[in-house]
């Protein structure tokens, strides 16, 4: 069999050796030379603990680096690159894409380092290691695997489980395994997950109880989609854990919605009341793969960076500029206003907008950043999220593709849109006070008047997309939907325009409004046509050509 040698044998290299050999790029790439296994390490509650610190990190940094924005926000038309990534932007993703293939590795890699983990803890774990570190240590493995196939399967739908990556290699029957199986077993072992995890982190930005309770609430809410009937109705049982789960995250959790939103993403962030579950990168000279060189691709320009700053060509997608409150159309081709929600501003750019957080770097010295106006018939609104800005902003943490700021996974603001979706279920609209209730603690924290009366399901899919733009969520939100309707998924995706346009703000700096004017001469690839045939994502061919066995028809999971 081969599947081995394109993914698996990449999952071989084990966490311990990866922290003793002081985070060598190739250490997920290769199996160590000398031995499997340096059975002496798990002696200790710290070194248990450390075996699994790397699984916040350095096993997601294929799909943190480029693949997140990519797969999350080009894809669902939130935003856009003007010249790179465009297979992505025009849902052209081919099994040679890029960010499809680092991905694909990315989220294996986490399995096969989870599964290891697990193993490691369960053979080696010394007898001073405590029984609430070691079963900790293990709840943190799960979950990482269990989030990856969360991923796996709603990107590529059929794929295979694999729970023990050193057995995979003698074993030449396995195969993909259908969504539903794949589903079933990522909520179950989620629901064991919550029982293992501490409610309060263990360590600082570790695990708890309510990370893994989130994600069973996000977990049930799109399984409800999954598992709907023939007429598209969602399966009502999940629908109701969706909500379970979500209202006692808020409820009970501790966790809190950070005053301002602007402050979710304004340096230091980490770790906040708001986080429930955040990937730990750290700012790490010298090394490659504990930090998050993110922003480095998403900042618009050198002067505000670190030697990087290559985002000059991404930015909001007419589109999502529509979402906004108050920004109107005035015709086919303009749109004009300005906004009190204040998540565009910390979201994305526009001219003239004051961010006295960053340093910008201008002729002869530097200033607090304002957004430049340049361009006369084609510009970019681009990314704010994440970035912090140059060294001095930050306290000196940060160089060239070297950023420590940590990425969230999950925060508490989902808890509250889910409980509303979850109550919406399979109604047109909802009155339920508490759903409205829940809803308008995100609504109103971005400066918007209170929703009353009833509650549809396009407002809170709106509201989930101007809430988490740019955080690589809002293909997922559209996956969910194409569970239960793909027609209306497909619709939302083949109404979106992905051109170019040209902002002007009606003064700068400081503008109250701004005019938005499609570009006329850029007629050309402003729409994609998503269908069936499209919808997922191909399995990277690479992986294609070396295991054959991914191309055979997909059988349920049965756990041996």
């Amino acid at each position: 069999m081969k599947y081995a040698k394109n993914i698996y044998t990449k999952l071989i290299a084990l966490l311990p050796f990866a922290l003793l050999g002081a985070c060598s790029e190739d250490f997920l790439e290769r199996p160590p030379k000398d031995a499997i296994v340096d059975a002496g390490f798990y002696q200790t509650d710290d070194q248990v603990l450390a075996s699994t610190s790397l699984l916040y990190s350095k096993v997601w940094f294929d799909y943190n680096d480029k693949a997140s924005y990519n797969l999350g926000d080009f894809r669902a038309g939130t935003a856009f690159s003007a010249w790179n990534d465009r297979g992505n932007v025009l849902f052209n993703t081919t099994g040679n894409t890029p960010e499809n293939g680092s991905a694909w590795r990315s989220f294996f890699i986490v399995v096969g380092q989870s599964n290891l983990a697990i193993q490691n803890i369960q053979k080696y774990a010394g007898a001073s290691v405590s029984e609430v570190v070691k079963k900790h240590a293990i709840a943190e493995a799960r979950f990482m695997r269990a989030l990856a196939y969360r991923f796996l399967v709603m990107n590529w739908g059929a794929v295979p489980v694999i729970e023990n990556n050193l057995t995979l290699l003698s074993d030449t029957t396995v195969q993909r395994n259908t969504p539903k199986s794949v589903w079933k077993f990522v909520t179950t072992e989620m629901r064991q997950i919550a029982e293992d995890l501490p409610e309060k982190p263990m360590r600082v930005g570790r695990l708890t109880r309510w990370s893994a309770e989130g994600m069973l609430a996000r977990f049930y809410l799109a399984r409800a989609g999954v598992e709907a009937n023939a007429s598209g109705q969602r399966n009502q049982v999940f629908l109701d854990s969706a909500k379970y789960y979500a209202d006692r995250v808020i409820t009970l959790s501790g966790a809190s919605l950070l005053p301002k939103y602007e402050s979710l993403f304004r340096y230091p962030y980490d770790n906040n009341a708001e986080s429930l579950f955040s990937l730990q990168w750290v700012y790490s000279p010298g090394a490659w793969g504990t930090q998050n060189s993110t922003p480095a691709y998403l900042a618009y320009g050198p002067d505000i960076a670190n030697g990087d700053g290559w985002g000059g060509d991404k930015g909001a997608t007419w589109w999502v500029m529509q979402q906004y409150e108050g920004i109107k159309t005035v015709s086919e081709t303009v749109l004009q206003g300005r906004t009190v929600d204040q998540r565009l501003k910390a979201t994305f750019m526009l001219p003239g907008a004051s961010y006295p957080e960053i340093t910008q770097t201008i002729p002869g010295g530097s200033q607090k950043l304002v957004f430049p106006f340049v361009g006369t018939d084609n510009n970019f609104i681009a990314i704010k999220k994440y970035i912090t800005g140059k060294a001095v902003d930050v306290g000196g943490q940060a160089a060239q593709q070297n950023y420590g700021h940590d990425t969230y996974m999950m925060r508490l603001a989902e808890m509250y849109l889910t409980y509303a979706e979850a109550v919406l279920g399979n109604a047109a609209s909802t009155t339920d006070s508490k759903a409205l209730q829940y809803f308008n603690h995100v609504h109103t924290r971005a400066g918007l008047s209170p929703v009353t009366g009833a509650l549809t399901f396009d407002q809170i899919f709106k509201e989930r997309i101007v809430e988490f733009a740019m955080e690589g969520m809002a293909w997922y939100d559209l996956v969910s939907l194409h569970y239960y309707n793909p027609t209306k998924a497909y619709a939302i995706l083949n109404a979106q325009d992905r051109g170019f346009f040209f902002t002007k703000p009606d003064r700068f700096p400081d503008p109250t409004s701004w005019t938005f004017t499609k570009t006329a001469w850029a007629t050309a690839e402003r729409k994609i046509d998503a269908n069936s045939g499209n919808f997922l994502l191909p399995i990277p061919s690479a992986e294609l050509s070396q295991a054959p066995n991914l191309q055979k028809p997909a059988v349920d999971y049965q756990r041996k």
